[in-house]
């Protein structure tokens, strides 16, 4: 998967937690990374697209985002300034960190991709994340 996300808060960029899918559909795991941002931050668009939602779900603001090749990105908590049915571009400010819930002390927010309904690593589509590369050893 090639990179082409930016990410959605300005810098610094440190991961908190990262990407950790779940066996089942529905078994336990992290569908996205956790990203720190302080609350009130502007939140940006990875990608362009159609916002598909923003809103609460359960407990917590969220916008959601179709971009192309079946591409869907969420982050969450965020206060919306968009609204669904609008288009976005990349890097336009979207919404703003919202306060942590209170079982998420750290606060930040948490960019979650799907692709074709598959959750998938948002890491591997940040344009500016460095990937390992592994070299062959010399015999």
């Amino acid at each position: 998967m090639a990179p082409r996300w930016r990410w959605p808060v300005r810098p610094p960029h440190t991961i908190t937690r990262p990407f950790s899918p779940p066996a089942t559909a529905y078994g336990p795991g992290h569908r996205g990374v956790d990203i720190a941002a302080d609350p009130g931050a502007d939140v940006l668009a990875p990608a362009d697209g159609t916002v598909s939602f923003a809103g609460v779900v359960v407990d917590r603001p969220v916008v959601s985002i179709r971009h192309a090749d079946g591409l869907v990105s969420s982050v969450e908590p965020v206060v919306p300034t968009v609204s669904a049915g609008e288009r976005v571009s990349v890097g336009q400010v979207i919404g703003t960190v919202a306060a942590a819930p209170r079982h998420e002390p750290d606060g930040g927010v948490h960019l979650g991709a799907r692709l074709h309904g598959e959750y998938v690593d948002p890491a591997l589509l940040l344009a500016s994340l460095r990937h390992a590369v592994l070299l062959p050893l010399d015999p």
